[in-house]
């Protein structure tokens, strides 16, 4: 597989990366997760605004091959390299450079790119679960996908454990946050409902699109802090993230109703 790294283009058995990096170090950087789809990266404009947002959240200078078109011909570039063919899944990952302790020396960034097939995801619906080892952590940097995951890798622990497709993550309070990778969603009489930014959940950028797509449409889309009993209450619910929309049939043991011509119509609105 080809990646770059500062926009230099290497074999991945190539790479080489000292070990001063700071993201290995004080996990100092961010990433993001995208959707190439026959060419096109999926919500680029919701993907800048959040890289933008963890640039500034962690005093680190965005550079300039990572912006607009300049960015989206390199990922055009590397997939093709990497005959990826329609639909491929990029991460970007952007860190400190430098070397220092907690204190850095620079606001400049390092990053790497990587672009590889990806295969159509499933769209059957889920059983959730609710989690028990690990709450959400509200913080400045919890909007935003930021190196240290352990939150979601002990939840995906539990899930695996527990044999179930996905769990919901509580914050602190015991406010339903979001679930191991996606943002929590659901419908009550022609209202949007999804959890605020304040539980500590990721500001995914279907999250935004769908807050895009609310303001344009015949649904009122609330976001705030929500105890598990509106999920149950719901008239349906989902998850929902860069790759797709999932309905929710079971949480927590209960089950749920589903919509899958209503999820079905919402994809096709947004993602085409």
């Amino acid at each position: 597989m080809y990646l770059l790294y500062n926009g230099q283009l290497l074999q991945e058995a190539d790479l080489v990366l000292p070990l001063t990096n700071r993201a290995f170090q004080y996990n100092d950087g961010f990433f993001e997760t995208m959707v190439l789809d026959k060419g096109l990266l999926r919500f680029w404009d919701h993907h800048q605004e959040r890289m933008q947002e963890a640039a500034s959240t962690l005093q680190i200078l965005l550079p300039e091959a990572l912006k607009g078109d300049t960015f989206l011909k390199l990922v055009e570039d590397l997939a093709a390299n990497n005959a990826t063919g329609f639909l491929a899944r990029v991460k970007l990952k952007v860190w400190r450079a430098g070397e220092g302790l907690y204190t850095p020396q620079t606001h400049s960034a390092d990053w790497l790119l990587t672009v590889q097939a990806m295969p159509a995801p499933a769209s059957q619906p889920l059983q959730v679960g609710i989690c028990q080892t690990v709450k959400t952590l509200p913080s400045p940097f919890s909007s935003f996908k930021g190196f240290n995951s352990l939150l979601y890798v002990l939840a995906s622990q539990e899930r695996a454990r527990r044999q179930l497709d996905d769990l919901v993550l509580l914050d602190p309070a015991g406010h339903v946050a979001e679930l191991t990778a996606s943002n929590l969603f659901w419908i009550k009489d022609q209202q949007l409902f999804t959890p605020a930014l304040e539980t500590g959940c990721l500001n995914g950028v279907l999250r935004r699109a769908l807050f895009e797509w609310a303001s344009k449409s015949n649904y009122q889309m609330h976001e705030g802090l929500y105890e598990p009993a509106a999920v149950y209450a719901s008239d349906f619910a989902f998850a929902g993230n860069v790759t797709g929309l999932k309905p929710i049939k079971d949480l927590q043991g209960q089950a749920l109703s589903t919509n899958p011509d209503f999820l079905s119509q919402l994809e096709k609105e947004l993602f085409h």
